[in-house]
């Protein structure tokens, strides 16, 4: 049981029941089923079924199971596979906030995805939004005590879960592609602010993923913008593009080696075209991504090259706040910081007035919206470590006391999934942002975004075609 205190869905107030012991007790009682029924001629018993994705849906595949785990099993890759035989043996259930967060992702074509993102995020996230304020005094009892989970709860249960924490608002109209004019994916853009950098400048490669180009295209212009500002070239992908990962997480395997190797490919292609700029850093904004990334051999696409998250990119070049305020610091379960301890990091790039916030957010990915009850009693235990957080920061006066708690992530799900707890703060609000962000607008100023969308679209950017 030494992986029970760090398991997102191992929440004993809320849920007793699936501790990664458990579910791997559960998962080999289950085979034991299957093999029984096969042997004695009975045919397989349709709920035997739901329990296996039962169990399969009880996990965040945050993989921090593994270390404490003494014979090193990791119930993250076990839930993956087990995701992917249910989806290969036709067992998987038709979810449709599953089904829509998938075909988003899977999209590239750029129509596509702005009419996707255009229903999404001015028609759905405002509905959830009206859908909240209308029946949140449903949903209190079920925040304040999260009901334990055996199977799926019913419809109307589900709904509410849904629609128990709001989600984010005022989110940027247009994605970071559509605001640069870079969407046709037959030409690489180059984006170098033309004042400061030469042929010869510094050049990196951004992968900003789905999460940071498409949904919150605030973190990959963020990202652009600050590399702007240090001096480097940036090249992007040609393209929407998705790294694959959730494709994985869900158990589509087909999928994601399809995409990872279209994107192997890709990028082959891109690297022969600019083998003149010597690319040797690749950057990302996305944990997720870094980890997908990691098993692309970038150092056979761009030999010599490292894979670098954009925030220690920042700190290598010198880029800090000695004394940027007060914030909670949402590490996230696949967190991009991998070369030191991301506190350490993290304070350095905004000085010491930054605590950190344990435990899972409660988005992990699609989580949150093919099993909304989950996400709420993940959530429960998250409330309590943000109140903590925030007691703290009042406590030794790094904010004031009727002022609003600001938390700060570096993972776009978890940005999704903090700004729900909008109004959980003891005393004002809690506002969730990202560390680039954050930085972005004490360096660059409160208009950071359309300063640098102007700057950028006035000669910054070169098109390659590939």
């Amino acid at each position: 049981g030494k992986c029970k205190p760090v398991c997102s869905t191992h929440v004993p107030r809320a849920n007793l029941l699936y501790s990664p012991r458990n579910k791997i007790l559960a998962a080999s009682l289950l085979v034991e089923a299957f093999l029984y029924e096969e042997q004695t001629r009975r045919g397989v018993s349709i709920r035997h079924w739901d329990e296996f994705s039962d169990v399969a849906d009880h996990c965040t595949v945050c993989h921090k199971c593994e270390s404490p785990c003494p014979v090193d099993i990791d119930f993250g890759d076990v839930t993956m596979n087990m995701r992917n035989l249910l989806r290969r043996m036709g067992k998987k259930k038709f979810n449709p906030g599953n089904a829509a967060a998938m075909f988003f992702l899977n999209a590239t074509d750029p129509d596509t995805i702005n009419a996707t993102r255009s229903a999404m995020v001015g028609i759905g996230y405002r509905a959830q939004r009206f859908a909240h304020d209308l029946l949140k005094k449903f949903a209190v009892a079920q925040t304040a005590k999260p009901p334990a989970t055996v199977g799926k709860p019913p419809v109307k249960a589900q709904v509410i879960h849904f629609i128990n924490k709001k989600m984010p608002g005022k989110l940027p109209k247009r994605t970071a592609r559509a605001l640069l004019d870079i969407e046709d994916n037959r030409y690489v853009p180059i984006i170098r602010d033309p004042q400061t950098t030469s042929a010869d400048s510094e050049a990196v490669f951004y992968f900003p993923g789905c999460g940071s180009e498409r949904l919150f295209s605030q973190v990959g212009l963020a990202t652009q913008a600050m590399l702007w500002n240090v001096g480097v070239q940036t090249v992007l992908p040609p393209g929407y593009l998705c790294c694959g990962y959730p494709q994985r997480g869900s158990g589509q395997f087909d999928k994601a080696e399809k995409i990872i190797t279209d994107n192997r490919v890709l990028f082959h292609r891109v690297a022969n075209t600019l083998n003149y700029l010597d690319i040797k850093t690749v950057v990302v904004s996305c944990g997720t991504c870094y980890d997908q990334l990691q098993g692309y051999q970038f150092d056979k696409i761009f030999p010599g090259c490292r894979i670098i998250d954009i925030h220690e990119f920042l700190l290598e070049k010198g880029i800090t706040l000695p004394n940027a305020g007060g914030f909670l610091f949402h590490d996230p379960c696949h967190s991009p910081m991998k070369q030191q301890d991301p506190m350490k990091t993290v304070k350095a790039l905004l000085g010491d007035g930054v605590i950190k916030s344990e435990r899972c957010c409660g988005e992990a990915g699609t989580l949150a919206v093919s099993r909304p009850d989950i996400s709420t009693q993940i959530r429960f235990r998250k409330e309590e470590e943000i109140r903590k957080g925030e007691a703290a920061l009042r406590e030794h006066g790094l904010i004031g006391a009727k002022d609003n708690a600001k938390i700060l992530t570096s993972c776009p799900a978890c940005l999704q999934g903090l700004s729900r707890y909008v109004d959980d703060a003891q005393t004002g609000l809690l506002e969730a942002d990202y560390v680039v962000i954050e930085m972005a607008k004490q360096i660059l100023g409160e208009n950071w975004m359309p300063e640098y969308v102007a700057k950028a679209n006035n000669g910054g950017i070169e098109r390659v075609l590939v």
